[in-house]
């Protein structure tokens, strides 16, 4: 069994947004960062979620089995890629986020600045998957997560991209009762000046017509 709780925490992997961090990312810290990180795993201390990421584990958790929340992973990834301010958990993720998808997925969704391919996570049969959008332009706020605050479409904007891409992350047979959720908890006005601002109308009608059919 590895051994655990005997291996002081780096400053440079303590203080990282949302607990994720690259190898690359402290070479400042670690002439050879690969075998560094592999040592700490084996310790206990970080938790490989990805080829190439890694999480510190959470004090709480240390010395027991752990497995980190799909859409805080996500998250933490798309953050130590773009940076916090440049990621933010949308579509089926910041669904869940807003409670009206119950059940655990297998694909997290997030919206980014630039193209990225899609990340395979190594400890569950999952993925993350990146969307090109304005992310200055959507419509976001900070939220909760296990790993801190991230970023997350509001409901108004969730549900009308929702709404735009109902099969986004392979989750369509959640969406329609989804939206007409977050329909029935938007500000209705926020929701149309959002729909008019990014040219989701046809997206906000859909919208509409799940939440009366629901």
């Amino acid at each position: 069994m590895p051994e655990r709780r005997s291996t002081p925490l780096p400053v440079a992997l303590a203080g990282t947004a949302l607990r994720t961090i690259r190898p690359q990312d402290v070479t400042d810290t670690y002439a050879h960062p690969r075998p560094e990180f592999a040592r700490l795993v084996e310790r206990g201390v970080l938790h490989r979620v990805a080829r190439g990421y890694y999480v510190v584990i959470p004090q709480e958790h240390l010395g027991r089995p752990w497995l980190p929340d799909l859409e805080a992973t996500a998250a933490g990834i798309a953050s130590a890629i773009y940076g916090p301010e440049q990621a933010i958990l949308m579509g089926i993720s910041a669904a869940r986020l807003w409670g009206v998808i119950p059940r655990a997925l297998a694909t997290a969704i997030v919206a980014v600045p630039k193209q990225h391919g899609t990340v395979a996570l190594t400890d569950r049969l999952g993925t993350v998957r990146f969307v090109k959008r304005d992310t200055d332009a959507l419509d976001a706020e900070l939220a909760q997560t296990p790993f801190g605050a991230a970023l997350v479409t509001t409901v108004e904007q969730t549900a009308l991209d929702l709404a735009r891409r109902p099969m986004l992350g392979d989750a369509e047979v959640d969406v329609p009762a989804a939206i007409a959720s977050l329909y029935h908890r938007s500000d209705k006005q926020r929701l149309a000046r959002i729909a008019s601002a990014q040219r989701l109308t046809a997206a906000l009608r859909r919208a509409e017509m799940w939440a009366r059919a629901q």
